[in-house]
């Protein structure tokens, strides 16, 4: 029976094996060289067609990227819900810690792309069909549209902040019916957990598929780029990574003064004690496989208690991801910029507000960026065609975020644990032993 599963289980194809970062390296590689053969910034009109027809492949990628979005974030959200173990009271003090890291977050990205403007130190080609609005601010228009018509039309029409309303009233009421039945002693919920885990998994495989294709979406985007517009439209991209890198510093910089003032923890001892778990988040590119690391720093080399590193490192990272969401609101504004279009002050709070709900449930999502990105843009009604360029830096970026995210949730669980070292618990708990 070994030998049968042996010969079955056939090698995969060298270009499977390459990490997804290696093989965008190369297509973007590919794509420069293409576009300099196809006139960089000069065209031939012979080539006419052939460049157009570059950009199909990205199209449909990103369309797909869209279609799944939706469905994967109600999912994911219920999911999360469904298979979270969250205390009441430290599970509302964790809710208020997330969402105003994650607030934060969004902020800080939005004023650093206002103030840098990364996307003013080169153009792309404006949309033909531009759907965004600079109408005026509507405080009373967004929380009209956050209530759907219907509960499938925010899956048709791709609005996060609709589907996020329904995920988490059916999340929510979801978890309650489950808590009745875990105190009645039933298990009629555990089928409905076992439908949405085999859904999830079955949204990721199919988002697997189409994440495997994205070096070819980079391909065709930048070769088609390059071919008609030079090397010129990407200059902004360098602009972009010192504005994302600097709003990442100052997340981490707010993240420090948070367990200055909000903990027992010295912030250097926060640093060098987490170092090992920053260094992974950056090698993996993922706060899952970080997960356990981070869970035993803050515990043996921080001193944390282990309630407060449970909540933060694993319950908290199910949830938290700042460093995603400061990225996405940055992209935006960046594309509007760099397309010359203009996000008013009503655009931009749809930006905070949909980069806050993507977010939610996107933890445990592969490429969890690229996927929330196109809902983000479409929020605001930008092209999810340059999503592919954003891609070609994004292999980098993702990193340095991703060692934000595992920032984040080590602080979550520094303040968590208050201002008394766990230390001094051990030596109230002998003396009161003692006086007894």
């Amino acid at each position: 029976m070994s030998e049968l599963d042996h010969s079955s289980a056939k090698p995969k194809p060298w270009w499977q094996r390459l990490p997804l970062t290696v093989q965008i390296i190369i297509a973007l590689v590919l794509a420069v060289a293409l576009g300099i053969a196809l006139g960089a910034g000069n065209p031939s009109p012979s080539n006419a067609a052939l460049i157009q027809n570059l950009a199909i492949p990205a199209e449909l990628i990103l369309k797909a990227l869209r279609a799944l979005a939706t469905p994967l974030i109600l999912v994911a959200v219920l999911h999360t819900f469904m298979t979270t173990n969250i205390p009441g009271t430290a599970g509302r003090r964790l809710a208020v810690l997330l969402l105003t890291n994650t607030t934060v977050a969004i902020i800080i990205g939005l004023l650093v792309a206002n103030i840098l403007q990364p996307g003013t130190w080169g153009k792309l080609p404006s949309p033909d069909n531009p759907t965004g609005s600079n109408g005026n601010f509507d405080p009373w228009g967004l929380l009209k549209d956050a209530v759907p018509e219907a509960v499938l039309k925010p899956l048709v029409d791709n609005n996060v902040i609709q589907l996020i309303v329904i995920a988490l009233c059916f999340g929510i009421v979801l978890r309650g019916l489950k808590s009745e039945q875990i105190a009645q002693g039933q298990r009629g919920y555990q089928s409905i957990e076992d439908v949405i885990a085999i859904l999830f998994d079955a949204v990721i495989r199919i988002l697997n598929w189409v994440i495997a294709l994205v070096p070819l979406a980079v391909f065709g985007i930048v070769a088609k780029i390059i071919a008609e517009k030079g090397f010129a439209p990407f200059q902004s991209l360098a602009a972009f990574i010192v504005a994302v890198l600097t709003a990442l510093c100052l997340q981490g910089c707010y993240y420090l003064t948070r367990v200055k003032f909000g903990s027992w923890v010295n912030p250097i001892k926060f640093l060098t004690g987490g170092a090992d778990a920053f260094l992974t988040a950056f090698s993996t590119s993922s706060s899952t496989v970080t997960m356990p690391l981070t869970f035993e720093v803050l515990q043996t080399k921080i001193g944390l208690r282990e309630s407060s590193a449970s909540l933060g490192a694993l319950v908290g990272a199910n949830f938290n991801n700042d460093g995603t969401a400061l990225y996405e609101a940055m992209s935006a504004l960046y594309i509007a910029q760099v397309t010359e279009q203009h996000l008013n002050l009503g655009q931009q709070l749809v930006v905070v507000l949909t980069s806050i709900f993507a977010s939610v449930g996107a933890a445990g999502i592969p490429n969890a960026g690229l996927v929330t990105m196109t809902l983000v843009f479409t929020s605001v009604g930008l092209r999810t065609d340059y999503i592919a360029v954003l891609i070609t830096v994004d292999w980098f970026l993702d990193r340095c975020r991703t060692a934000i995210n595992v920032m984040g949730d080590m602080t979550v669980s520094a303040v968590l644990d208050g201002k008394r070292p766990r230390s001094q618990d051990d030596e109230a708990k002998f003396l009161d032993h003692d006086n007894g």
